[in-house]
């Protein structure tokens, strides 16, 4: 069945103009943006599909846009448009973190260090600058591993902290296995980094590791 087969009352589109976007269960709401099915698959069941191919939106909004060309029946455009998406709520969520302190809103660095680094099939150390005022000027990805170890170098955080006269700093990396948990090595940097940045008068505000929809953060295990 495809959409226009549906009563309109039932019709995705028709369902959002009628009582608005969150009416829509997640499959109609990617279904919106899919518009088209494949052979013998119409566009529903392609998004829950693809939903569940992903671990559901959250999954999806980590995805990269490598992964959405790895996936049957998605072509150019659907790629394009799907990679478009991402992309929008990655930089509304940073445009947010630059007009406040990020202690306003911490869930919101976790969503978006999970946007940036979630779903990465390699590890990637990053940090988020922030200004004296704790919001965020920039976040750099700085060193990229393997799946199992990374090579980070102290100098070239502190660097990079004078360069953009960073006040603070969040470190931030993903382990590709899903996990979240810390590893003893995770602590041995951040308190490594922790050091090297008071000589100059960088706080370590907080290191997040990001897992398979999770986000573990130092901070509130009491690790800085």
């Amino acid at each position: 069945m495809t959409l226009k087969d549906l009563p309109a009352a039932l019709r995705p589109r028709e369902k959002l103009l009628a009582h608005g976007a969150s009416a829509l269960a997640d499959a109609e709401l990617l279904a919106l943006l899919l518009r088209t099915g494949l052979a013998g698959k119409g566009v529903l069941q392609l998004a829950e599909d693809l939903l569940a191919r992903q671990g559901g939106l959250a999954g999806l909004l980590q995805a990269q846009a490598a992964d959405f060309r790895r996936i049957k029946g998605l072509g150019p455009a659907k790629c394009a448009e799907l990679a478009a998406v991402v992309e929008i709520a990655r930089r509304a969520l940073a445009q947010e973190l630059q007009r406040g302190p990020v202690f306003d809103s911490p869930g919101k660095v976790k969503d978006y260090t999970a946007l940036r680094l979630g779903g990465l099939p390699h590890e990637v150390f990053a940090v988020l600058f922030l200004d004296a005022q704790h919001r965020l000027i920039e976040m750099r990805e700085l060193f990229r591993g393997t799946l199992t170890q990374t090579s980070v170098y102290p100098r070239e955080v502190l660097k990079l902290a004078m360069a953009l006269n960073a006040g603070a700093v969040i470190l931030a990396h993903n382990h590709p296995s899903g996990l979240a948990e810390p590893s003893r090595a995770d602590e041995f940097l951040t308190q490594s980094l922790k050091t090297t940045l008071q000589m100059v008068d960088v706080r370590v505000l907080d290191h997040l590791v990001v897992g398979s929809g999770q986000v573990v953060s130092f901070a509130e295990r009491g690790l800085l």
